[in-house]
């Protein structure tokens, strides 16, 4: 399903993450430290990890940060098939395996992730403490505790330490954001988070000043041109792998913008990437996917680029009262987009279509943008920044959806299709930076006056 404001997302005021990172094809961070950590046992008796994450697959094993010295030597830190967040110690046997009985199944937001360890403590129970969202875990599906005084092999030298991947596998695909390693202290998630006064929900605070030893690093994500550049001032750079400046997002743990709904999805085995803002779509098949944020009111804008173009369309879909996995969501079901022959059209639900205007064709590497006016209920479409059609599209919810509740969604009518959607931050390489009225979000082309970003502090704005 689709929803307003995703949980742990959109705060107001407070303390700024201006970018995380996007993880896909087989992209991952890497360094192998030249001195251990300053706690006992090579530095692995005591450390805190700390990180945001917004996931993009589901039931795939994903690794979150890994250090690997050989098959039976390893320690790694990740979101199993069965959607649990991990932490296991191997040394020919399991040493320590953590697993959490909540399950992290939510494509649209933000969640934190706190990660400490002292194994020096006498009491079991208190040498790895789990939190999510400012919370500890005490709930755990598998609970190999481990012992006193035992390591791992995080935090030490002479092997590499692994941002989103398992030795070079089971690469995370989704983003991060405030990634950050601390060496020789065992934190409480009020280190890095706190709850809001008003609305309750965590939120992060400035870490900046946490950092010390000799592994500790803290990854902002801050400089395009080098995004694995340790802000923490210990140079504890990592190196990149698969990754360029495209993948530095505006999408971040204080800022959460729309991707496409991989749960609200109506084409079977189409695949989705860079982040979920990338769709492939399966051959013969008539059927679109929707955005993770649905829009009640306001003026929004967005841009989708083509990177094929056999019968691609972009447009909105209406929010129905109950699901329906089953009819394709513009094509047949009271939606509203433009084609590739320049058609807009709307569709009656039944199969059968309107055509409520003709501009001109667009086709492979066109980026349409498309301007949704929820206050006047008008849609407009823009060809590499020219409009097509200056009066633009009157919009009217049908019967049998939700008044004024719209998604965004992307289609194809046949053959295969790769679509990309630009909500603000975007997965192609953008020419010229262009930002929304509120100074958000990054287009290839000018938005449109009073048009914003589809993203949570937006919506939030404009909701109050």
């Amino acid at each position: 399903m689709s929803i307003i404001i995703p949980a742990n997302s959109a705060v107001g005021g407070g303390f700024e993450v201006a970018n995380g990172i996007r993880l896909d094809n087989n992209a991952y961070l890497n360094r192998t430290f030249s001195e251990a950590g300053a706690s006992g046992g090579g530095g692995t008796f005591k450390w805190t990890l700390s990180f945001w994450l917004k996931r993009s697959i589901l039931s795939t094993q994903q690794t979150i940060m890994s250090r690997y010295v050989n098959a039976n030597k390893y320690v790694k830190i990740l979101i199993n098939n069965a959607n649990q967040l991990e932490y296991a110690v191997y040394n020919s046997a399991y040493q320590a395996r953590y697993e959490t009985s909540a399950l992290f199944r939510d494509t649209s937001a933000w969640s934190h992730i706190v990660i400490a360890q002292d194994s020096t403590q006498g009491t079991a129970a208190d040498r790895v403490k789990f939190f999510i969202n400012g919370n500890l875990v005490t709930s755990f599906a598998t609970n190999t505790q481990i012992g006193q005084n035992v390591g791992g092999d995080f935090n030490t030298n002479n092997a590499p330490h692994q941002i989103g991947a398992f030795n070079a596998g089971d690469e995370f695909q989704g983003y991060f954001s405030q990634f950050c390693f601390v060496d020789n202290v065992q934190y409480n998630a009020d280190q890095f988070g706190e709850f809001d006064s008003d609305s309750g929900v965590w939120k992060p605070i400035d870490v900046s000043g946490l950092s010390t030893g000799a592994t500790s690093f803290f990854l902002a994500f801050e400089d395009s041109s080098d995004l694995g550049t340790d802000s923490s001032g210990d140079n504890n750079d990592f190196s990149l792998n698969n990754i360029t400046a495209v993948d530095q997002t505006v999408d971040s743990c204080t800022n959460n913008f729309a991707v496409l709904n991989i749960l609200d999805n109506f084409y079977p085995n189409a695949t989705f990437s860079q982040g979920n803002t990338e769709i492939v779509s399966p051959s013969g098949r008539e059927a679109s996917s929707s955005s993770t944020i649905y829009l009640t009111q306001g003026k929004w804008y967005w841009e989708t680029k083509f990177f094929s173009a056999s019968a691609p369309f972009v447009g909105i879909q209406p929010v129905v009262s109950s699901s329906n996995t089953t009819t394709p969501a513009v094509l047949q079901s009271n939606g509203l987009g433009i084609l590739k022959t320049g058609k807009v059209e709307t569709t009656n639900g039944s199969g059968g279509s309107t055509v409520l205007a003709s501009y001109a064709t667009f086709t492979t590497n066109d980026i349409i943008g498309t301007a949704l006016d929820l206050d006047a209920n008008k849609i407009y479409f823009y060809k590499n920044g020219s409009i097509l059609g200056a009066n633009g599209v009157s919009i009217t919810a049908p019967a049998s959806t939700i008044n004024g509740h719209y998604m965004v969604a992307v289609g194809n009518i046949s053959g295969t299709d790769t679509i990309s959607v630009n909500f603000g931050s975007p997965s192609f390489a953008i020419s010229s930076s262009n930002q929304d009225g509120n100074d958000r979000g990054n287009f290839e082309y000018a938005v449109p006056s009073g048009y914003l970003s589809i993203c949570t502090k937006n919506l939030s704005e404009a909701l109050s």
